[in-house]
C-alpha cells in the first residue's frame, strides 16, 4: 500500500441542493467512466492503509482510520465482478455517505465533476444483470463518450451495509 497521503478534495458541505443539482464526480475503471451525484461525496483521499476485518464479502477490502473515523472501503472493481488492480499513486478513495453510514469507494482514477442533465440519462441496458441493474441509475451520453451512471445508494446489499455500518 501506498504511504497515507493528504485529502485531494473534500466536498461541498453546506452547499445548497441547488448548487450541486445535475453535478456528478466521475471516476474511472480501466478505461470506462462512471458517475456518482455530488451529493453524496464527502471528500476524496489517496490510497492508504487499509485494515482488515475477517468475514467480510471479498469487495469490502477493510477499513480505514480518517482523521480518528472508522471507514469501511469497497473496492469498486470487485463490487462490479472485474478483476482486481495493484493501487498505485492514481488509486483514490471517495469517502461517500450512504444513508447513515461513511462508506470509502476504491476507484482507479476520480476524473472531474461534471454536470449531467435528466435528460442526458438513458434508461440502463437491457442486458445488464438483475444485480448489476440494481446499481446502474443509467447511461449517459456526452458527446462520443458513454458514462455509466450509479445509483450509490444501492451499491451496497442491505446486510454488508449493516456489517460497514458495525465496523464503523
Amino acid at each position: 500500500m501506498a504511504e497515507e497521503q493528504k485529502n485531494t478534495w473534500t466536498g461541498l458541505t453546506g452547499a445548497n441542493d441547488n448548487t450541486m443539482q445535475d453535478k456528478y464526480l466521475t471516476f474511472l475503471l480501466g478505461s470506462e467512466s462512471y458517475a456518482i451525484p455530488i451529493q453524496y461525496i464527502l471528500e476524496i483521499v489517496g490510497i492508504q492503509k487499509i485494515t482488515i476485518v475477517p468475514d467480510m464479502v471479498s469487495y469490502i477490502k477493510g477499513v480505514i482510520n480518517l482523521r480518528g473515523q472508522v471507514i469501511p472501503v469497497v473496492d469498486v472493481r470487485l463490487r462490479f465482478g472485474m478483476t482486481g488492480k495493484e493501487y498505485d499513486e492514481r488509486t483514490c478513495i471517495m469517502i461517500t455517505r450512504i444513508g447513515e453510514v461513511s462508506v470509502g469507494l476504491i476507484v482507479d482514477t476520480v476524473e472531474e465533476v461534471r454536470d449531467i442533465s435528466p435528460e442526458k440519462i438513458g434508461a440502463s441496458p437491457k442486458i445488464a444483470t438483475a444485480q448489476s441493474a440494481d446499481f446502474i441509475h443509467g447511461i449517459a451520453r456526452i458527446g462520443d463518450e458513454v458514462v455509466i451512471v450509479l445509483d450509490v445508494s444501492k451499491l451496497l446489499y442491505a446486510n454488508d451495509l449493516a456489517a460497514a455500518a458495525a465496523a464503523q
